[in-house]
């Protein structure tokens, strides 16, 4: 089989860190050709795709490319679609995610995989607020009523969020980690840079066996206590759990959230919601993903693998 013989798979947000996941693992598998969709083809995310042997097209996730989009997606046999983060009072991540359905709908494309979450105002019946899962959750709604294959994968809170949004601080020489869950409160985490191409890889690889279904992608089911108690052990740091799941401990430890009282609102309904309902709904099997890819790092082997002790880190890296 010659490369262009190889099926096309075109990848919506291929710089961040599910797309460049995504990207990387179906370019190594060799299986596939890749069409990487980003908004600067010049940025060093881009040139690192570039050099696995992704083609590089630039098309910025914003409302009003579908033209851009259509021609980008012409000739995939799939696409793996992606909303950018959106934060409240901005609503267009619903429209954006249809606008790239339709695109790829629009476009011929063979199986869609779009990264979805749970419908937090439905299962809650409004009483938590957290947009950012339930546009998504729309979204995949959308796509279900579209004539075109389709898959979604569900990712799981993000071990890189402690490197990048929730970053610990050093109070005298104990390295605090403020966590937006409560102390003892089991969660699944995952390290989407790693975790996110195998499961994509599989269901391309068998889009007919996936189509209409809802994948998870866990990489560990733990706790703040368990997350602190690993991290001392791992780097011999002294370090302490700090609750940043009330209002009071969010913005105690993360004061920069304050200006925008949506995204404060937004954030503790997120952990709110997991926590009274679960981030996961009860259908799904939290184990499938390891069971696909035994080799799904866990928070001691995320750790060890990336070398991470406390410090601010831009996209995990």
């Amino acid at each position: 089989m010659t490369i262009h013989d190889k099926p096309l798979i075109a990848i919506v947000g291929a710089t961040s860190k599910q797309g460049r996941s995504v990207t990387a693992t179906l370019l190594q598998s060799q299986r596939f050709r890749v069409r990487a969709l980003t908004r600067s083809k010049d940025s060093p995310s881009a040139r690192a795709l570039r050099a696995l042997g992704a083609e590089i097209v630039t098309v910025p996730l914003e409302l009003g490319r579908t033209k851009e989009l259509v021609g980008a997606f012409e000739g995939a046999a799939g696409a793996f679609l992606m909303t950018p983060p959106i934060a409240p009072p901005d609503t267009s991540e619903a429209p954006l995610g249809r606008q790239l359905a339709d695109a790829a709908v629009e476009a011929g494309v063979g199986h869609v995989v779009f990264s979805t979450l749970e419908n937090v105002e439905k299962i809650t019946g409004g009483t938590k607020y957290a947009p950012h899962f339930t546009d998504k959750a729309e979204v995949a709604d959308y796509i279900r009523g579209l004539p075109v294959s389709h898959s979604f994968v569900m990712l799981a809170f993000f071990y890189t969020n402690l490197m990048e949004y929730y970053v610990p601080r050093y109070d005298g020489d104990t390295l605090l980690l403020p966590i937006y869950l409560p102390e003892d409160f089991a969660a699944p985490f995952v390290d989407p840079l790693t975790a996110t191409g195998p499961v994509v890889l599989e269901i391309f690889s068998h889009p007919e066996r996936y189509n209409g279904k809802t994948l998870p992608i866990v990489g560990d089911i733990i706790s703040p206590r368990e997350i602190v108690d690993t991290f001392r052990r791992v780097t011999g740091l002294k370090a302490e759990y700090r609750n940043a799941f009330s209002r009071d401990g969010l913005l105690r430890y993360f004061p920069e959230f304050a200006p925008n009282e949506l995204l404060v609102r937004e954030t503790l309904g997120m952990v709110e919601y997991a926590v009274e309902y679960g981030y996961f709904s009860g259908e799904h099997d939290l184990g499938w993903s390891r069971r696909l890819d035994p080799d799904t790092l866990n928070w001691e082997q995320f750790l060890r693998t990336t070398g991470w002790r406390g410090e601010k880190r831009a996209f995990g890296l």
